[in-house]
């Protein structure tokens, strides 16, 4: 068979401490699942079913790398995130049996243009555009499950130019991993390639050209991307 034009390669992340890479299909995204998060954006943190937004797989930044600044924006927004990445298919998963189905953790950033999702949701519209452009989600390697365990307490953290801006605990999630991924897996059918970002804690805010990110997550790993000037 052969393609009508040329097109890119899978999008894929590092499998760490291997030469393997993990294939990445689609990324669904958890909203408001911190507490204080959930306030800062003047929102009840009260436990309402989980819903959820998608960024594409090509969105996908390697850990290191320099972005250029986002077009079409004056409000961008950092939200540190730990990644929950699926390594085998599954629908309608009961939650006792979700973790069955990960594959392993890394650590990203669920970039947001503020002000388009803030002007979409004024308007009544869907806010994709705010989430789901281009160099939107950078993303560590990926620590198998078998090195990583899975991660249910423990710091995560994201610094600019070196000053902290968000910091919380993984304890601290409205909708625990096992949860999400069976509540997800109820809506669609979850396919071995599927990165769930799993929500951001208190403190997101405005990253500008030249500032430096880093962000850890306990037991799992750091990310350090640069914004070019």
């Amino acid at each position: 068979m052969d393609y009508a034009v040329k097109f890119r390669p899978t999008p894929h992340l590092p499998v760490a401490e291997s030469n393997e890479v993990f294939p990445v299909g689609r990324i669904y995204c958890v909203g408001r699942n911190y507490a204080e998060h959930a306030r800062e954006m003047g929102h009840d943190p009260e436990r309402e079913p989980p819903f959820f937004f998608m960024k594409p797989a090509d969105a996908i930044v390697p850990n290191g790398a320099t972005i250029p600044f986002p077009q079409a924006t004056n409000d961008l927004h950092h939200e540190i995130e730990m990644v929950v990445a699926i390594g085998k298919d599954g629908a309608d998963i009961p939650a006792e049996k979700a973790l069955d189905h990960v594959f392993g953790y890394g650590v990203g950033l669920d970039m947001t243009r503020r002000d388009l999702q803030g002007e979409a949701k004024k308007m009544g519209r869907p806010w994709e555009m705010g989430k789901a452009f281009d160099n939107s989600a950078p993303c560590t390697a990926l620590k198998t499950a078998a090195m990583a365990g899975h991660p249910a307490k423990g710091a995560i953290w994201l610094k600019v130019n070196g000053a902290v801006k968000q910091k919380g605990d993984l304890s601290e999630m409205i909708w625990n991993v096992p949860e999400m991924i069976s509540y997800l897996s109820r809506l669609i059918t979850l396919r071995a390639g599927d990165l769930i970002m799993s929500g951001t804690p208190a403190g997101v805010g405005p990253v500008k050209a030249g500032d430096r990110l880093e962000g850890h997550v306990d037991g799992v790993g750091e990310l350090t991307v640069t914004y070019a000037k």
